[in-house]
């Protein structure tokens, strides 16, 4: 039995990593236009002031943010107080700075949905750190679904 369980749960724990999506594997993987995805970076701005001081840290987005997600993050970040440097398609080819380069922490999200159920998921790297949190929807919008977990 124990022969079997281990490969079999290897195999679904790669599976996940057969295909990157674009951008690197990161931005907003979401289709929904009726989630509350602004929310959803308030609650992320929220964690990011707990673990990171907003008047002394300065981010550096290293993705594009067009979707609802990532604007509301933007502006939610600047009214924390942090100093945010956008994104900038020419830095996208260079590999990104080592967290104590004066240029700041790079920053990267991830937001997806588990396939063919309400489960979500927001991913922000910070620098070589990630937090992740699962949200459910429930009545059109999204709640919390567990604790944020930060890996190191």
């Amino acid at each position: 039995m124990r022969k079997t369980l281990f490969p079999a749960l290897l195999a679904l724990a790669l599976g996940g990593c057969a295909a990157a999506p674009v951008n690197g594997g990161y931005g907003n993987f979401v289709q929904s236009d009726a989630l509350d995805q602004q929310k959803l970076a308030a609650d992320a701005v929220q964690q990011l002031a707990a673990l990171y001081a907003p008047a002394q840290m300065r981010l550096e987005l290293q993705q594009p943010t067009p979707d609802p997600f990532g604007q509301t993050l933007v502006r939610l970040l600047r009214d924390k107080g942090y100093a945010l440097v956008e994104f900038a398609p020419s830095a996208a080819t260079t590999p990104p700075p080592a967290p104590t380069t004066p240029g700041g922490l790079p920053l990267r999200y991830l937001l997806d949905q588990a396939r063919d159920s309400n489960l979500y998921r927001l991913t922000l790297v910070v620098g070589t750190q990630s937090i992740t949190r699962p949200y459910l929807e429930k009545n059109g919008g999204l709640v919390p679904a567990g604790y944020w977990t930060r890996q190191e």
